[in-house]
């Protein structure tokens, strides 16, 4: 099943920035180095179990759509090359491979732009009892799973601790502006639409996805990870049918497994049994094995 869990990344010597769910992030001077462990989170809680690997699929499968994606809006990744990183941390060369990126220090836009393109999750249980996503009118008769007729953007609050909070576009212009509202709308809707169309040609549907954005000087950047099973809902094309649950590639599985258990969401957290560990470590290799066309994780 591959190595063990990386769980928590330690560089001594090197200034820790900020410990995420799964991510933990170095201070490099104008630079951030962000390494993605082996974490796994679901209802707002980090689990007692990590997903062998997974830190490494997250990254090279970021690095992917970063550079498929340069043509619409410049990112913040500068390199996930290790003997590209500052001197400082080339002696944890072996712990950083493949599972970290050298990135620009961007100012956040604490905004989760998400973009929705098939009715599920949470939006899928707003339909059902008010005919809206987020505050958006639906067309009656949908149904789970269901395409919507176009792709919306549905904005969130980027809460670093406890849920976040949908947000509607008068929200999000309080916040941030009416110009930069329009902007992140186009360019989130856009990221959507071409990944999309890359992926269904792959046998991939991407239910719904989140991007985050940031400033660097007066360029707007798209920052941290990029379409992953971790910020993304991702279905087989084949045997794709509306009006049923689909079987997911994505961080979906493991929390239908918590949900099976019956667990309170609240801790102690619980630590996933072996099988789904490597259940969940299948379904993350074989999404980036389908997207990028590559086999190299390992």
């Amino acid at each position: 099943m591959g190595n063990r869990a990386l769980i928590r990344i330690e560089l001594p010597g090197v200034k820790l920035y900020r410990r995420g769910k799964v991510r933990d992030i170095f201070e490099l001077g104008d630079s951030l180095l962000m390494v993605a462990s082996d974490r796994i989170s679901a209802f707002d809680h980090v689990l007692g179990s990590g997903i062998p690997d997974k830190g490494k699929i997250l990254t090279q499968l970021s690095r992917f759509w970063f550079d498929y994606t340069r043509n619409l809006i410049p990112n913040h990744l500068i390199s996930t090359k290790v003997e590209e990183f500052p001197d400082e941390v080339k002696p944890y060369r072996s712990l950083l491979q493949k599972r970290s990126m050298l990135v620009k220090r961007a100012r956040l836009i604490e905004i989760e732009c998400v973009v929705r393109g098939y009715l599920s999750g949470s939006g899928w249980r707003e339909y059902k009892e008010k005919g809206s996503v987020c505050g958006i009118r639906l067309p009656a008769g949908l149904t789970k799973s269901a395409p919507l007729p176009e792709p919306i953007f549905t904005p969130a609050t980027k809460a670093t601790t406890g849920h976040d909070i949908n947000l509607t576009l008068n929200q999000m212009v309080a916040l941030v502006g009416n110009e930069l509202t329009e902007r992140l709308q186009e360019v989130s809707l856009k990221l959507y639409q071409e990944a999309s169309r890359y992926a269904r040609e792959k046998g991939i549907v991407i239910a719904d996805t989140k991007f985050e954005f940031g400033w660097w000087d007066d360029s707007l950047l798209l920052i941290d990870e990029l379409i992953t099973p971790d910020s993304s809902r991702f279905w087989p094309l084949e045997g794709y049918q509306p009006g049923e649950d689909q079987p997911s590639l994505d961080k979906q599985y493991v929390r239908d497994y918590l949900e099976s258990i019956e667990w309170n969401k609240e801790p102690p957290v619980p630590t996933l049994p072996p099988d789904v560990v490597e259940n969940a470590r299948g379904k993350y290799l074989e999404v980036y094995r389908i997207l990028t066309g590559r086999d190299d994780i390992t």
